[in-house]
């Protein structure tokens, strides 16, 4: 019954915004812009933390009129940041924080826009990539290790920002092209052609940047740094073929193909895979 009035609520909300779109058009296309960039879990209460972001020093970092919380877990000078994706928050990245520690390294996380602790209610991957780029700034990293849509912020910050610090970076079933997530969007919503068309007029409109421009494998390709582009076969929420655009254009990049895991790839060995790849010396000793 849930299902059904979830489904129902979606074919309400899109046939809406269809309607609007002849009548109204630039109503239209905020609503679905609204509706694509505003997250509806991830949120965390600070009196109610996750054991794991209890144990890290934090703070809340200034952007504009954006406020969002660093995490650091102390450590050596290897820094590590973690950036993870859509509703989603710092914690997740428990697993392979113990695995990271290992290593003695001081490991970093953020909550990202409109997610965990931080303000606002929007979401979208260039203010993504502006908090990252505060972080990089103070904190120095060598590594940057991002999740789904986060490690599509990762890539969209080492084009743009190209800080000189990060030396490798780590992407977890992210996806590639902003087109391939408009045509999900639609496809969910049962938006209509002039929707998706005039929703991707609106982001042109408001980061200045073509669609095809926000393509993780156009990024990729201008990479001269090494890292790993990991992905789950069955994966349901981002394709598998996303990761596959990646990896083709990065020259400096191994891929690591799972099965079983899901969007998530919460997985110890595949986190020892990545832990082996970050500090061979040490998984050798």
């Amino acid at each position: 019954m849930k299902q059904f009035l979830n489904s129902f609520i979606i074919f309400c909300i899109g046939n809406f915004i269809n309607f609007l779109s002849y009548i109204y058009p630039k109503k239209a296309k905020e609503i679905a812009y609204k509706f694509f960039s505003t997250p509806r879990a991830g949120r965390l209460q600070n009196e109610n933390l996750p054991t794991i972001l209890k144990q890290a020093s934090f703070d809340f970092f200034e952007l504009e009129n954006h406020k969002f919380p660093v995490y650091v877990w102390s450590g050596n000078a290897t820094k590590i940041i973690l950036v993870h994706g859509w509703e989603s928050n710092a914690s997740r990245w428990e697993l392979l924080i113990h695995q990271l520690q290992k290593s003695g390294s001081t490991i970093i996380a953020l909550d990202g826009p409109a997610h965990g602790l931080s303000n606002g209610v929007e979401f979208n991957v260039p203010k993504y990539a502006s908090f990252i780029n505060l972080v990089v700034k103070h904190f120095e990293p060598s590594i940057i290790i991002g999740h789904s849509i986060g490690g599509s912020a990762c890539l969209f910050h080492q084009h743009f920002y190209k800080p000189e610090s990060i030396k490798k970076i780590i992407l977890i079933g992210s996806p590639s092209d902003l087109d391939v997530l408009i045509f999900n969007f639609k496809r969910i919503l049962g938006l209509n052609n002039r929707v998706s068309k005039q929703l991707e007029n609106y982001f042109e409109e408001k980061f200045k940047l073509k669609i095809i421009d926000f393509s993780g494998a156009k990024m990729a390709s201008t990479l001269e740094i090494s890292g790993i582009v990991a992905h789950d076969t069955e994966d349901d929420v981002v394709s598998f073929k996303e990761s596959q655009k990646i990896i083709s254009s990065w020259k400096n990049a191994i891929f690591i193909e799972t099965q079983g895991l899901g969007h998530s790839m919460h997985d110890e060995k595949m986190y020892q895979k990545i832990y082996n790849y970050l500090f061979e010396d040490k998984a050798n000793a």
